[in-house]
């Protein structure tokens, strides 16, 4: 049997804006709901070594979570462990689905669904996934020890991929498109400074090779991409690292869009272009997407979240007044003319 949950502020997703939304709905006495998602959590429990979360010089990305989270229930946000599978901001209470069959209904909704591994589209890619092909080298990079294996990307996750990997592998190849990095400086001079990381410049991964019997990656082509001359890269894994693309798929018909999917918010605000809607984190941050700017934004949507029921409860107070008639005083005693 379904069973129907009605909350003043839902929030949907459990990375660093989710739970530190939770912690300021819930010190509003908004008695907030979270639900955690498909990956509570989010990204950063598939992160080791965070350096630049504020008041930690390192701290591992799990642990770190399990701290947000522990924090948002001691606050006193009820933490649910389901995935939405739908959500309506057509008219408030706004009507989320569960994939436990709970259907949620609240006055105002923070969306911190955050983001998800890009992958390159390519059919050897799909045909290995989960047998030498991977978007996650904490989850993934164990299976590799003494192996060769690839990295395919530029920015941040790839080299923090590829870092992180020379902890299993006797090499690391980084396979880029262009001449130079995109990543943090401090995170390039790591990686070309690495005795096992070999750069690869000017080249795209072009297929995957690998068996069938067992199933497994025998190594990669690649292109040249001045020349289109292609060659070959043997290897046990393929990292794609290629950056994240917001999960939007439950407002992407819904909500205001820009930059190429993620949620668009009134400048200076997490205000969607649905009033009661409110949007934190990777979902809407296409320049910064760190921890602790999401953190910062989820702090902000609890707060427009404070202040959008309060303006509701304001204008309840103000309509009930303007339609009650007014009442004589009865101990005012009626005035009487002289003559």
């Amino acid at each position: 049997m379904s069973d129907t949950r009605h909350t003043r502020v839902l929030i949907i997703g459990s990375g660093p804006a989710g739970y530190t939304a939770a912690v300021y709905a819930s010190r509003a006495m908004l008695e907030p709901v979270l639900v955690q998602g498909i990956e509570p959590g989010g990204q950063l429990t598939t992160t080791t070594e965070v350096e630049n979360w504020p008041g930690d010089t390192e701290v591992q990305g799990p642990d770190l979570m399990v701290r947000m989270e522990a924090h948002a229930k001691a606050m006193g946000c009820e933490i649910i462990g389901d995935i939405i599978t739908s959500l309506d901001v057509a008219g408030r209470p706004f009507t989320a689905k569960g994939d436990s069959g709970t259907t949620y209904t609240a006055d105002a909704v923070i969306l911190a669904t955050g983001a998800r591994a890009k992958w390159l589209g390519l059919p050897s890619e799909e045909a290995f996934k989960g047998f030498g092909v991977s978007a996650c080298a904490t989850c993934d990079g164990f299976f590799y020890r003494g192996q060769e294996i690839v990295v395919i990307g530029g920015g941040n996750t790839a080299v923090e991929e590829a870092l992180f990997l020379t902890n299993f592998a006797s090499k690391v190849t980084l396979v880029h498109r262009r001449d130079e990095l995109r990543a943090e400086k401090i995170l390039q001079n790591r990686l070309l400074k690495h005795p096992k990381i070999e750069t690869l410049w000017h080249h795209v991964l072009e297929e995957v090779v690998g068996s069938d019997n067992p199933k497994g990656v025998e190594g990669v082509r690649v292109k040249h991409v001045e020349t289109g001359e292609i060659s070959e890269i043997p290897c046990k894994g393929v990292f794609i690292a290629i950056g994240h693309a917001p999960a939007n798929e439950l407002v992407k018909d819904t909500l205001e869009m820009h930059n190429g999917g993620y949620v668009k918010v009134e400048a200076g605000s997490t205000r969607t272009s649905v009033p009661g809607v409110f949007a934190a984190g990777d979902l809407t941050d296409h320049i910064y997407r760190q921890a602790v700017t999401s953190a910062g934004m989820g702090c902000m949507a609890a707060l427009d979240a404070e202040k959008f029921l309060a303006e509701q409860e304001d204008e309840l107070v103000t309509e009930a007044g303007a339609y009650a008639a007014p009442l004589d005083d009865p101990t005012e005693a009626p005035s009487e003319t002289a003559e």
